[in-house]
């Protein structure tokens, strides 16, 4: 499957935290800034932060039940190998991340089986990092 890298653009109320956010908790590449924005290379993709009053999606996370946890909406994030996403989770885990929810497999043995984790950046957006150790069930229903 050959994609073609996404741009996202987010809004950030502190952007110096949320550049370090990006750039050390990740390792994410910078691109291009400016005063008010940073590019990011987010897997192959396109992650821009831009300075923004807070929203009220980052006052205040809504949220929908999914497999017995509360995932917050809305929420972005990527799709990695299984062991990039380990990878990850370790790193996240060694810097002492708070998570919304912990990194754990859902639908065990069930259709849709991944490896996911939910974590807010310091500007209250929330990620979702996910793997399938059978990518072929992506969209299975």
């Amino acid at each position: 499957m050959s994609l073609s890298p996404f741009h996202l653009a987010i809004p950030v109320y502190d952007l110096p935290a949320a550049r370090a956010f990006y750039g050390e908790t990740f390792g994410l590449a910078e691109g291009r800034s400016a005063a008010a924005w940073v590019d990011f290379d987010f897997y192959g993709h396109q992650l821009v932060i831009h300075e923004h009053p807070k929203t009220a999606s980052q006052e205040s996370a809504h949220t929908n039940a999914v497999d017995g946890h509360d995932v917050p909406v809305p929420h972005f994030g990527i799709i990695l190998s299984w062991d990039e996403w380990e990878a990850l989770a370790d790193r996240l885990t060694a810097r002492q991340t708070q998570f919304v929810i912990e990194p754990y497999v859902r639908f065990k043995g069930q259709v849709g089986e991944q490896a996911t984790m939910f974590l807010f950046d310091p500007c209250g957006n929330a990620l979702e990092f996910k793997a399938f150790k059978d990518m072929s069930q992506l969209f299975a229903k």
